[in-house]
């Protein structure tokens, strides 16, 4: 996030960032009573089931003149889950899934980011479920920056993400009778951030 530049097979040249974003260098704290964190996974081979996760804080750092200097981070409480099925809840508390009481939470935090030119954005960084740490690349997009009626100072993302549930040892499944699986072992990750300024 911030100005980030762009790598081309020769040099590194400036990404073309917008001047509203240039100006937003600073400390971030996000607001999680105006962001969403979401999922969604294929059930059963024909319908997508939704969940989120209701409990988070994080940052974001942006740096306008520093690209490297751009940060963010995130933690979140897996006991928040929520699909709006409570046994199903229940299930992904559990040692099957996220095993919450061992692990009760999971983790981001930004290794590089990029600009691919006018809002749109791509940050990496180490994603952390159940103890197990892999790397995640997040498409963003800007959505811009506005003073609330409150005198807060806020930018907003949004973002997407695909992940394999497999790589952090979330492998519980079940077989399905006509043949496939219950659970996709591919999830979509989908982003919402407010943040405010310090």
């Amino acid at each position: 996030m911030g100005i980030f530049s762009r790598k081309n097979d020769t040099a590194t040249v400036p990404a073309q960032v917008s001047p509203e974003l240039a100006a937003l260098t600073g400390e971030y704290t996000i607001d999680p009573s105006h962001s969403s964190l979401g999922f969604t996974a294929r059930h059963a081979m024909v319908t997508n089931v939704k969940g989120a996760f209701l409990d988070f804080e994080g940052g974001l750092s942006l740096d306008g003149s520093n690209p490297a200097a751009s940060a963010a981070s995130l933690d979140i409480k897996m006991d928040s889950v929520d699909t709006g099925a409570p046994d199903r809840d229940g299930h992904l508390k559990s040692a099957d899934f996220f095993d919450v009481e061992q692990f009760p939470a999971m983790t981001f935090r930004s290794t590089s980011a990029e600009a691919l030119g006018g809002d749109d954005y791509r940050i990496t960084g180490d994603l952390t479920i159940k103890g197990v740490t892999k790397p995640v690349t997040i498409d963003l997009e800007f959505n811009g920056s506005a003073t609330d009626p409150f005198g807060n100072e806020r930018v907003g993302f949004e973002g997407k993400a695909e992940i394999l549930r497999s790589e952090w040892d979330l492998t519980w499944n079940a077989a399905l009778e006509t043949g496939g699986v219950l659970i996709s072992d591919k999830i979509k990750l989908s982003f919402d951030i407010s943040a405010i300024k310090k």
